[in-house]
């Protein structure tokens, strides 16, 4: 399954000439689910491209409280800040859904993007979607109901799993939305009982995703589609039913 960096949607499109550079220094790592890659504030010593994991970006404050700003799968990289700019990381990384995922050091990925234009611009390309969830997220924290936000959140984490399943606790959820746990109790029970999603255990699968779209925000859509015009993007909802 894990052949090679075609695993990643970013790397898979890259040529021969700008993913040799790369493939002397990329390893293979599972990553578990809570393991913190990077925190808000340090330095990034690697990046990461997810195969199968799922890794939160979050903002924490001195109370102990923060959100999710953005996430990424495999349609992306764990620590473009480090390429683009350099400095410490914006924010912190946690592994949301545990899987593989290739690692690279940092240095090795700036140094093949001032030489290769066309990973460059691939870099910035997915930079500027994960601007676009920073950007959409804050106003949906801002300006949607919780039930909205919470279908927003299940579709984005769903899209990057195969089979329709994440692992995910109320607790872990409310941390991620930035509100109580009751509340996310109380609307994930109106969604099962709607039939859209089916919880048991820490899992949430899917029942009806038309449904679940159909109640979420415009943001779930808008971050859809900013993620499908990557560079050799094909859509999420493609990519699940293959997996299927």
């Amino acid at each position: 399954m894990f052949a090679g960096p075609s695993n990643n949607r970013l790397l898979a499109v890259l040529s021969a000439a700008d993913l040799q550079p790369l493939r002397t220094r990329m390893a293979w790592v599972e990553l578990a689910a809570g393991n913190r890659l990077h925190a808000a504030g340090a330095e990034v010593v690697h990046v990461y491209f997810p195969a199968t994991a799922t890794v939160s970006l979050t903002t924490s404050l001195q109370d102990g409280s923060g959100a999710e700003v953005a996430l990424v799968g495999n349609e992306g990289l764990v620590g473009v800040s480090a390429v683009l700019g350099g400095g410490p990381a914006p924010c912190n990384a946690v592994v949301q859904a545990g899987g593989m995922a290739l690692r690279l050091p940092a240095a090795t990925l700036r140094d093949a993007a001032s030489r290769s234009p066309a990973l460059l611009q691939l870099l910035l390309a997915h930079a500027q979607v994960l601007l676009a969830q920073m950007a959409q997220l804050s106003a949906c924290h801002r300006h949607h109901s919780l039930d909205q936000q919470l279908c927003r959140w299940l579709l984005l984490h769903l899209d990057r799993r195969p089979g329709g399943e994440i692992d995910a606790t109320h607790d872990a959820i409310a941390q991620l939305l930035g509100v109580r746990r009751e509340g996310v109790s109380s609307h994930a029970l109106r969604l099962q009982q709607a039939g859209l999603i089916r919880y048991n255990r820490g899992r949430i699968a899917l029942q009806d995703r038309a449904g679940l779209e159909a109640r979420s925000c415009e943001c779930y859509g808008v971050l859809r589609r900013a993620c499908d015009r990557l560079p050799g993007a094909r859509p999420a909802v493609a990519l699940l039913r293959e997996a299927a």
